[in-house]
């Protein structure tokens, strides 16, 4: 079930991290749906997930992409973590469906409460506590029946809910339903090229960017990062709608939740301000034409985005823009603003 992108090396986390550099850890969770203790069955798994953060997003990707929004039931913590005052501690993932977001001035609709574990639980660290754990990260995918967590590491999550959609309860006919790892030897070969490429450079290649705070480690990050959108760009120069070709797959899956945030978000917050997404014609019109798919965009939300990135930041203020040429995710809608942008024509009604 694993694969070699899912996770960062820990080899030297100690010194790497207190040079400046940004190391992610590793997920404690490994079981999956398919094994004895965790049978595919439709109405068993719950997600707990903050609609921020990228990793969460991939898997709120694969459930609407597959057709499990039913199926695989879903709580949503607020975008801004806990405070110093807390009485549990700061950073930690909040099920507060009440609590006010700065940038709206009221509580986000897309907040729940905790409803997985029937305990209504406030914190996400809580979850693992009862199962002995110390760890506090999101995604989290739980059995309600056995009251137990199945696996914590996105990658491994979003594979097992493609695999398994049908037993799942999946809500789209297999005969139209996207496959995000198709059963073809070469194409799983050219995904999982991707995947590496993608995870290393784009996913936690921002974060080293953003997060580290040594300077060479910085603009080592932030080469890499944009090296990879040329040969993305390149790649999707021939005309092929996705990166693999004519379908969707798990490698479009995993690239969307970083393009998605970088130019409202990721530009400024994680010092990644060499390009915007805008400026790379292909790129843009994949980013609008994965934007556009049948459950996408209720996947994600730019509103906790901006709120969870900025309002942790040093002051808390969570920027309004950017507003052109066009508002964001409304930009999404409109592939043509990259080329406006290239000829000088900033229509923002039309984006031509």
């Amino acid at each position: 079930m694993s694969d070699r992108s899912t996770e960062e090396d820990q080899t030297g986390i100690r010194q790497r991290r207190a040079r400046g550099e940004f190391v992610r850890g590793v997920s404690g969770f490994r079981h999956a749906i398919g094994d004895p203790d965790f049978p595919a069955e439709p109405g068993r798994y719950h997600l707990f997930v903050a609609l921020n953060c990228p990793w969460c997003h991939r898997v709120t990707l694969a459930r609407s992409v597959l057709g499990l929004q039913d199926a695989i039931t879903m709580d949503v913590a607020f975008p801004n973590r806990t405070g110093d005052d807390d009485p549990e501690g700061a950073n930690l993932w909040e099920f507060a469906p009440d609590r006010i977001a700065s940038l709206t001035g009221a509580p986000l609709p897309e907040c729940t409460a905790e409803t997985g574990t029937g305990k209504g639980l406030r914190l996400a660290k809580q979850v693992y506590r009862a199962e002995g754990s110390e760890e506090q990260s999101v995604p989290i995918l739980y059995d309600r029946i056995a009251g137990r967590i199945v696996n914590n590491e996105s990658a491994e999550i979003i594979r097992m809910l493609d695999a398994h959609a049908e037993a799942l309860g999946s809500g789209i006919a297999a005969a139209t339903r996207v496959r995000l790892y198709p059963e073809d030897d070469r194409l799983r070969h050219d995904i999982d090229e991707l995947n590496d490429l993608i995870y290393t450079t784009i996913n936690n290649g921002a974060y080293k960017a953003g997060f580290s705070s040594d300077q060479a480690i910085y603009e080592t990050a932030f080469a890499a990062y944009f090296k990879t959108f040329d040969k993305l760009e390149d790649r999707l120069s021939d005309g092929r709608p996705f990166l693999t070709g004519e379908a969707f797959t798990e490698a479009d899956l995993r690239l969307f939740p970083t393009l998605y945030r970088h130019d409202p978000v990721y530009y400024l917050r994680m010092k990644l301000n060499g390009a915007r997404v805008l400026d790379y014609p292909h790129l843009w019109r994949w980013l609008c034409r994965v934007h556009a798919l049948p459950g996408v965009a209720d996947a994600g939300s730019l509103v906790h985005c901006r709120q969870g990135y900025f309002g942790r930041s040093w002051n808390g203020v969570v920027p309004l823009g950017p507003f052109r040429p066009m508002a964001y995710p409304a930009a999404y809608l409109h592939p043509g603003l990259a080329d406006s942008q290239r000829d000088g024509s900033r229509d923002p009604e039309t984006g031509r």
